[in-house]
């Protein structure tokens, strides 16, 4: 396999259309960025926003901005930005609380639109919020059960019965980055009868997201990955229209009332995607991703997941014959249909590899038990980087300089 020279791969960023959005970030010239995966760089307008937003909003018009700067629509209009992101057509995505709070909100409506059905079909290899979130929807209904892909059945497909009333899935495998086919597992979900919840944590704003098109039911994703919104921005919700008039999630906070400001006693839910509120949302955090959402105005998503698998692809490449024999095992699909934003490998002394990867200016992270995950937001991440990320993962790898002991200690946050 002839690989690339450095020459060659400058002229690959030259040629690059997105190479001009990298300037909008604010990014170390002396570190390697591999980790926006989990946390998203962040963009010289999400602070300005922010700023403005605490000095001036907050700070100068104090409660009047609730209508003066439209801090209570801010919710649904960035939804709509978001939706336009992930397919979905104005008025199916509101920006609210956590990933969490979400996936609860949408199994609990999701069981009840599929009366006298009791089962939640999710895969065991999922991001644990996941699995934790249902077993709690699970635990409040009665006669309700998970059943895990991998552990109760091969495949979810398999599992498909005519007890099933709602599958919770990842287009993006959080460890491996394998991505799931939305269009063809959506319709084997609705043949059997049930609904389908997709998680998109780790395919918005990396990849071409087509909700509508799939007939997805429902959706969520966090914000403060490859969307740039800052540690703990508010998540996202997706409901499509043809369910949000009997969708009924559990979460009845005032935000999600028809008439929030009548001030009634008996709750009704807004008929809209509003009812997918809750309380009060953190305004603070909503005009960064605000910001941050600025920087995809006229970004081609086509263009993205091709400077996406341009990445990804030399990274395999370059570190499989840099490094060949020196422990490493790729755990993401080699086949670029079936591959999100991100590189694993496996290495038997994945933790301690990483803190020398770090330490050398080159950042991505560890996941339990023994993988090395490389994220690639495509919109600012240079071919020069993946090529400097895989010589520092050679150096580190034959140089056995991961065996220094400050590496071996695990930190509290991994």
């Amino acid at each position: 396999m002839t690989l690339p020279d450095r020459a060659a791969i400058e002229a690959m960023d030259a040629q690059d259309p997105l190479r001009h959005l990298r300037d909008a970030f604010i990014l170390s010239p002396d570190e390697v960025y591999l980790d926006g995966n989990s946390l998203g760089v962040p963009t010289r307008a999400a602070q300005e926003e922010l700023l403005r937003a605490a000095r001036d909003e907050w700070g100068g018009e104090l409660i009047r901005s609730w209508n003066s700067a439209g801090w209570f629509d801010l919710p649904i209009e960035l939804g709509d930005r978001i939706g336009g992101l992930i397919g979905a057509a104005p008025g199916q995505v509101v920006v609210a609380d956590t990933t969490s709070v979400n996936i609860y909100k949408v199994l609990h409506a999701a069981m009840g639109l599929r009366p006298g059905r009791k089962t939640v079909v999710a895969e065991s290899g999922s991001f644990p919020t996941d699995l934790y979130i249902a077993e709690g929807v699970v635990s409040t209904l009665p006669g309700a059960r998970l059943r895990l892909e991998g552990v109760d059945g091969a495949t979810i497909e398999d599992m498909l019965d005519a007890d099933v009333a709602a599958v919770l899935v990842n287009h993006v495998n959080y460890k491996t980055g394998e991505l799931r086919d939305m269009a063809a597992l959506t319709a084997r979900i609705h043949a059997a009868g049930a609904v389908a919840v997709w998680d998109l944590c780790h395919s918005a704003g990396a990849l071409p997201v087509e909700l509508d098109a799939a007939g997805a039911d429902f959706a969520m994703g966090c914000t403060y990955k490859y969307l740039n919104g800052g540690p703990g921005s508010p998540a996202f919700v997706y409901a499509a229209h043809r369910h949000q008039g009997q969708a009924r999630q559990p979460l009845s906070g005032w935000w999600g009332h028809a008439r929030p400001f009548a001030f009634e006693t008996g709750y009704e839910g807004d008929p809209g995607i509003r009812r997918f509120q809750c309380g009060t949302q953190p305004i603070l955090s909503m005009r960064a991703l605000k910001g941050a959402l600025a920087i995809w105005d006229g970004v081609d998503m086509a263009v993205l997941r091709a400077k996406s698998l341009a990445l990804t692809g030399l990274f395999i490449r370059l570190v499989e014959a840099r490094c060949a024999g020196l422990g490493l095992e790729l755990e993401s699909p080699r086949d670029d249909a079936r591959r999100g934003s991100q590189v694993a490998f496996r290495h038997d002394h994945a933790w301690p590899v990483m803190q020398a990867l770090i330490a050398r200016g080159v950042i991505g992270d560890f996941r339990a038990p023994s993988t090395l995950r490389f994220g690639f937001a495509p919109l600012y991440l240079r071919h020069v980087d993946v090529l400097r990320a895989a010589e520092t993962l050679e150096e580190v790898l034959k140089s056995e300089s991961w065996t220094d002991p400050r590496f071996a200690a695990r930190a509290a946050v991994t």
